[in-house]
């Protein structure tokens, strides 16, 4: 298992280091001088070639591409992502600042996704061909065709405007993060409860369970305790990669609901040409992801004993 982590470990390296290019590559070639923007939202409206002249050179944009790059990511290493040009803050502290009301979202969502989504994928597997299983797997089917933004706004007009049941905005207790974190998970949860539903009839038509079944053992106990466990491993790592892609896709839920999370910094950002913010952001969020996967390919290793014996029997 060491081993195995160890070299898991190891093959993320390349990773990050495309991740913090990429990022780095974004205040590079996206239009407009870096320059004239910074002074710009200083204050000035029209800059002088002199100026824009220094100003690059105090933002060592005069200095050749891999130089920028070494000495942006030798900054980043040390937690310095620059300064927001819009707002003058550094970049790291307004992400830090904001990156737990994202997880808060996260975690709610991923929350309902893994009770739902499993759940409605168990009741769907015992209840094969029957009206459970066809309602599930109808309601599963329209769920994935519905725009995030769609039902975000549907979810505002019942829930906030006409029932006035929860609020349409801010960052409270469980009741403002509810719809948020519905329209962050509805789809993932069909996604989980179709392949929790498909990973369990696999399962179950396995020789264990045949024979677990002709020896008289219940329905419950074929499903829960004999099926799942050898079931759950695809729907763990899809589960994790969900999680994982909530951080970067947030956006449309942080917009509308107006949470102040780092999806919407990234969207303030791109809408200000803010590159600093925006480089910081795909960096973090690249981090946070390839962590999340590190992290569930050795749940996925303690789970499924065939990964440590490479496949074997």
């Amino acid at each position: 298992m060491l081993r195995y982590s160890l070299q898991k470990i190891l093959s993320l390296i390349p990773v990050l280091a495309g991740i913090s290019l990429i990022a780095f590559l974004l205040g590079v070639v996206s239009p407009g001088d870096p320059a004239e923007i910074a002074l710009s939202r200083g204050g000035m409206s029209e800059a002088t070639r002199e100026q824009v002249s220094a100003m690059r050179r105090e933002m060592g944009l005069d200095l050749p591409l891999p130089v920028q790059y070494a000495r942006w990511l030798g900054n980043a290493l040390k937690g310095d992502l620059g300064k927001s040009f819009s707002t003058g803050e550094p970049v790291g502290q307004a992400l830090a600042r904001r990156l737990p009301v994202t997880l808060r979202l996260a975690a709610y969502a991923m929350l309902l996704t893994c009770f739902f989504g499993i759940l409605f994928g168990i009741l769907s597997a015992a209840y094969k061909d029957r009206t459970v299983d066809l309602c599930i797997r109808g309601a599963a089917s329209v769920i994935l065709s519905l725009p995030g933004f769609w039902l975000a706004i549907l979810m505002i007009l019942i829930f906030a405007e006409n029932l006035r049941w929860l609020p349409t905005s801010g960052v409270g207790g469980a009741k403002s993060m509810l719809m948020p974190a519905v329209t962050l998970s509805v789809a993932t949860m069909a996604t989980a409860a179709r392949l929790t539903r498909s990973a369990l009839l696999t399962e179950m038509g396995k020789q264990y369970c045949l024979a677990a079944n002709a020896r008289g053992i219940g329905k419950y106990r074929l499903v829960v305790r004999n099926a799942l466990p050898n079931a759950i491993v695809p729907v763990v790592t899809l589960l994790g990669n969900y999680f994982g892609g909530i951080l970067g896709g947030s956006v449309i839920a942080e917009t509308i609901f107006a949470l102040p999370g780092i999806g919407s910094y990234a969207v303030q950002a791109i809408y200000m040409r803010d590159y600093p913010a925006l480089q910081g952001y795909v960096l973090i969020t690249g981090l946070i992801y390839v962590i999340i996967t590190l992290v569930i390919d050795i749940l996925s290793l303690v789970l499924n004993p065939k990964i440590r014996l490479g496949g074997g029997a």
